[in-house]
């Protein structure tokens, strides 16, 4: 696979997203800030300039404000709009008066969550609308009811899925019209076990996830974009301070930096090429408002073409804390 899923699709070359959680201030229903709005733009500005021009969004983030902020920004930028791929997602639905936390894939609210999404983003269109984890309660025939209203609108012009594994995409599959082209995982070096057949295992406990046998694969036979989101591990190999830290991710963290040295490049491309170097051209998505951050994963791109073989398996051992099997 020399190429994305996305760009196969002629909807974006981008190989690295901006995740836009950390727009918007507190999460709370206070009003959104000048100050909020400037750190957006600023985290915007050096996205643009490092060559990102896609952005991820859901509608929870900060109670909806990050995407607010993100509509004001693009209200102030004619012209921006048709430059920029957005992406984002619904179906997670906080505790409140109707009920407690809680999934819903109902037709009734995801079009709902799409119009609402709309008008705080101050724009016509989504380019991706992802459902935000799975929903135990979902029909499928409703949420293609759904997706095929929001296509023929012109509200949504494609679909796709987070967390999701096989089954649970091949099932939404089968009613839907549309193809699914895009599964948003939570992947990064201190997560992902390749050798346990691509499952996300936890390496504090050992344990793995719900993530099925042969996901990946699914993905990449059905040209389904897997997008990686906290691709950084929280900071734990690139600059957090993390309390009883374990051996493992210690020798990780020197072996990141030694690399970043002998290659004159930032460490969290070190990090970010690791994940992108796998044949499944995974796309990350950053979730730092840092605007040195994020030009700091700019090199990321070639740092995944220059890793050889051998460095590549040397952080992946090094993370997993133990041999290969």
């Amino acid at each position: 696979m020399k190429i994305t899923t996305l760009k196969k699709r002629e909807i974006t070359d981008n190989r690295l997203v901006l995740g836009c959680m950390g727009f918007g201030g507190n999460w709370d229903s206070s009003p959104i800030s000048n100050e909020d709005i400037v750190k957006a733009e600023q985290a915007i500005d050096a996205a643009l300039a490092a060559g990102i021009t896609m952005f991820d969004h859901a509608d929870i983030y900060r109670m909806g404000k990050a995407e607010e902020v993100f509509g004001n920004i693009l209200a102030s930028k004619p012209g921006l709009r048709e430059q920029i791929i957005v992406q984002s997602k619904c179906g997670i639905r906080f505790e409140d008066e109707g009920g407690p936390f809680r999934y819903d894939f109902s037709k009734e609210h995801i079009l709902t969550s799409v119009d609402r999404i709309l008008q705080r983003l101050q724009t016509e269109y989504i380019d991706i609308l992802l459902l935000h984890r799975p929903d135990p309660l979902m029909e499928p025939e409703e949420v293609a009811e759904a997706f095929q209203q929001l296509k023929s609108s012109g509200k949504v012009r494609h679909f796709g899925v987070s967390n999701m594994n096989k089954a649970q995409i091949q099932l939404l599959q089968a009613y839907c019209n549309d193809p699914i082209i895009v599964n948003q995982l939570e992947m990064n070096l201190r997560k992902l076990d390749w050798v346990d057949h691509g499952v996300l295992v936890n390496h504090e406990s050992g344990a793995a996830s719900h993530f099925s046998d042969g996901l990946l694969e699914h993905c990449i036979l059905n040209d389904i974009q897997i997008q990686g989101w906290s691709p950084l591990a929280n900071g734990i190999y690139s600059g957090n301070e993390i309390e009883n830290m374990n051996e493992a991710d210690k020798q990780t963290k020197e072996l990141v930096k030694k690399l970043a040295s002998e290659k004159e490049t930032s460490i969290e491309a070190i990090i970010l090429g690791w994940l992108m170097r796998h044949p499944a051209k995974i796309q990350p998505v950053i979730g730092t408002t840092n605007p040195d951050r994020i030009r700091n994963c700019r090199d990321a791109i070639r740092q995944s073409e220059l890793m050889t073989r051998e460095e590549w398996y040397s952080l992946y051992v090094s993370a997993r804390g133990a041999k290969l099997p």
